[in-house]
């Protein structure tokens, strides 16, 4: 398996609409997000291109470690550029 870390400008946007695409692939996964985030699919389906929601779907991959290897491995991603990642959308943290 080749880990990519993709070092461009439209980094964040390609990780986190392989999160998106990761979560929706199984009910399970999407179900649990849209409960934690107070969604139901239609809210989903209706700001999926908005960068505060996808943000906060990279912060729901960031908070379980499984979820985010599961995520990392299928992507072909380090769990580290996920991270970066999330570093540069909307509302994050830079302290950490």
């Amino acid at each position: 398996m080749i880990l990519k870390t993709p070092d461009n400008a439209e980094e964040p946007q390609i990780i986190v609409l392989k999160a998106l695409a990761f979560l929706a692939d199984d009910d399970e996964r999407l179900s649990y997000f849209l409960v934690s985030s107070g969604m139901d699919l239609q809210d989903l389906k209706e700001h999926a291109g908005d960068m505060n929601v996808l943000a906060g779907l990279l912060d729901h991959i960031l908070a379980d470690e499984n979820l985010l290897l599961d995520f990392a491995g299928t992507a072909s991603l380090r769990p580290e550029s996920i991270l970066r990642a999330r570093r540069r959308l909307p509302g994050a943290s830079h302290d950490a």
